[in-house]
């Protein structure tokens, strides 16, 4: 049998192949080092300084806390895998908490799911976004859906940051920026977030945001292909964001939840990545125009995620994995709390068990005078415990 002559493409369309792609490559490679400029570079997309933070209160009060109730959010039915929810607040002493819930992380099936805290109980959860209601918004395939982030701003609209990825895994993530204007009853995407000069990849959120002077927010972000470093997204009153800024200088560290400690100081603990395995720390001390890496704090960290707010009376409370003997990364969620954001005390174990437990990715709102808190629970449902919050001296 006479054999097909196989046509090979002539040898400059090969070479003009290899320069498209190590053009493209030098793109990649230039769009993440503006990123990087030094410590906390900014990228500016609007403005270059952003607005202070919003701060009411700078001498801490001290507050014991009572816990009123802990039960679990209504489970969507036939989802068995259930993590990363948020918080966000709504008129009336209202909350509304968001989660991802299907058969497994990164499932097909996942989808973003919502219900309401009122009068003492949740609502039956209503779906909120999928990979396919996003795709058909966005014009392009969405693969899988991860965490979700929430913010009401001053006007009562709900934003919501949605972690979707079209090819490949978490490294190719982007963030979806979806908008409530009925208390979060029905959404619909604003905008991809420009995180990068480039593709906006490898970008994703887990912890809440940080209310500005002006009714913007600071929306943590973080990237975390190969080296892993905190980001900061700006964003004006309404909701379109104006910089991006790097905090500090580590590549190994993720996930920062943001607490300002007066109008010009910030502070940022942070998820740790390396061999040191402590909660790592940060400071900006100009409204978050620069930022400095600050020593690690005392406490352990096996590369867990952790939440940090400032109560109204001043104090400064953390969630956060703790590991001692016999237990493992995320067997052990504990509530601290400080005057300054350097010095802890343990409130309470809020969720313990053996070896293999999983009590993880916590959130917390105040709620005029409790405290609510949720966290992962055994990657099974998401878990909810309230506090009554008190000045010391109440008897």
């Amino acid at each position: 049998m006479e054999k097909s002559a196989i046509t090979r493409p002539p040898r400059h369309h090969a070479i003009l192949l290899g320069a498209l792609l190590l053009a493209a490559l030098v793109l990649v490679i230039a769009a993440e080092a503006l990123r990087w400029r030094g410590a906390s570079g900014t990228v500016a997309m609007t403005t270059a300084v952003p607005t202070l933070p919003a701060v009411t209160t700078t001498s801490p009060g001290r507050v014991k806390l009572t816990e009123l109730s802990q039960a679990h959010i209504p489970a969507p039915r036939g989802m068995p895998s259930a993590h990363a929810s948020t918080l966000a607040a709504l008129p009336g002493n209202r909350m509304l908490a968001f989660w991802w819930a299907g058969s497994r992380e990164s499932g097909p099936d996942v989808k973003v799911f919502s219900s309401t805290w009122a009068h003492g109980a949740w609502s039956t959860p209503a779906m909120v976004a999928s990979r396919d209601t996003l795709g058909a918004e966005l014009g392009f395939g969405v693969r899988r859906i991860g965490n979700p982030v929430a913010w009401t701003d001053r006007t009562g609209k709900i934003h919501l940051y949605v972690v979707a990825t079209g090819l490949g895994g978490w490294a190719a993530a982007r963030i979806a920026h979806l908008v409530s204007n009925d208390l979060g009853a029905t959404f619909h995407v604003r905008r991809i977030l420009p995180t990068s000069p480039l593709f906006n990849t490898s970008a994703l959120v887990r912890t809440a945001p940080l209310a500005l002077s002006d009714g913007g927010w600071w929306l943590p972000v973080y990237f975390e292909i190969g080296n892993k470093y905190p980001m900061l997204m700006a964003f004006d009153a309404d909701g379109n964001p104006t910089t991006l800024a790097r905090i500090g200088n580590s590549t190994t560290t993720l996930q920062p939840a943001l607490v300002a400690i007066s109008k010009n100081e910030v502070r940022a603990v942070m998820r740790d990545d390396s061999d040191q395995q402590l909660v790592q720390h940060a400071a900006s001390r100009d409204g978050g125009a620069t930022w400095h890496d600050l020593p690690a704090l005392d406490l352990p960290n096996y590369s867990t995620s952790v939440a940090a707010i400032r109560l109204a009376s001043g104090q400064f409370l953390m969630l956060h994995n703790h590991v001692e003997g016999g237990a493992s990364a995320r067997s052990i969620l504990r509530l601290s709390i400080s005057d300054d954001m350097r010095t802890w005390r343990t409130i309470a174990d809020i969720a313990k068990g053996p070896a293999g437990d999983e009590f993880s990715y916590p959130s917390m709102q105040q709620v005029g005078n409790e405290l609510h808190i949720t966290y992962t629970w055994q990657r099974q449902a998401i878990a909810h415990h309230r506090y009554r919050i008190q000045p010391e001296n109440t008897n």
